[in-house]
């Protein structure tokens, strides 16, 4: 079994050395990593080369961070696809085992784990605690979602669903777990482990606007699914984020 782990970065000299070496410590022996860059103007690209795993760099300019990871999904030779952005690292030498050992005990086409939220200069500093847990079809009607870089694919998976959906700017990959698991009710186990740290800052989460805009965003997303939700489904997502701060 091979896992492919797709890095797409930007800009990024001060983060990603960090992820880099997360994946070069993993003690699964068959990893392929892929780094997607956007054509950085700073030492991103070559901080990426001094490290012998990484098999392809691709530095280019793309149409933001979904067609970038749809680059690395067309390019991953990988029975496995997972992501890990240069804001994120791994929280052990072990993780990506455990993922396999998963994958080959229970059949699955999905496995996912926890995600612990960090400082963005004191990474030892945990600021929340996603633990996903397991789910039921229902609970995404009540904003239930794994946290995206500890959920891992089987390849054949996108080639059943397709690829991220670019129209959206913040919840293609929220899209993409509705499509995986709501939708197609593709199965997937859950590992009560925390398995990556990622430094806060996201995208959707860093201002009330632009918090508002994701929900936006989180409705369209089940429009492109064409499923109904609740009628508070899309508040509820951000409210289950409230006991992350307490459960660190």
């Amino acid at each position: 079994m091979r896992i492919s782990i797709i890095t797409v970065c930007y800009n990024s000299e001060a983060t990603i050395r960090k992820t880099l070496e997360s994946v070069a410590g993993q003690d699964f022996p068959d990893i392929e990593h892929i780094v997607i860059d956007g054509k950085s103007r700073d030492n991103t690209v070559s901080i990426a080369r001094d490290f012998a795993h990484v098999a392809r760099i691709i530095s280019e300019k793309d149409g933001g961070l979904y067609h970038a990871m749809n680059k690395g999904i067309e390019l991953a030779s990988g029975d496995i696809i997972g992501f890990l952005h240069s804001d994120d690292f791994y929280t052990g030498p072990g993780v990506l085992s455990f993922v396999a050992d998963a994958f080959n005990s229970r059949k699955t086409s999905c496995v996912y784990g926890d995600l612990q939220y960090v400082d963005r200069y004191d990474t030892g500093k945990v600021i929340r605690t996603w633990k996903a847990g397991n789910f039921t079809h229902r609970d995404f009607l009540y904003g239930w979602m794994p946290p995206h870089p500890a959920f891992f694919v089987k390849r054949e998976v996108y080639q059943q669903v397709g690829l991220f959906n670019t129209s959206l700017k913040s919840s293609s990959d929220y899209e993409m777990m509705l499509r995986i698991l709501y939708k197609n009710r593709l199965s997937a186990h859950y590992l009560s482990q925390t398995l990556v740290k990622m430094r806060a800052g996201g995208v959707s989460n860093n201002s009330i606007r632009s918090r508002f805009r994701a929900n936006r965003e989180d409705a369209k997303a089940w429009k492109l699914i064409d499923k109904k939700p609740h009628f508070l489904t899309i508040y509820l997502k951000p409210l289950r984020k409230i006991p992350q701060y307490l459960n660190k």
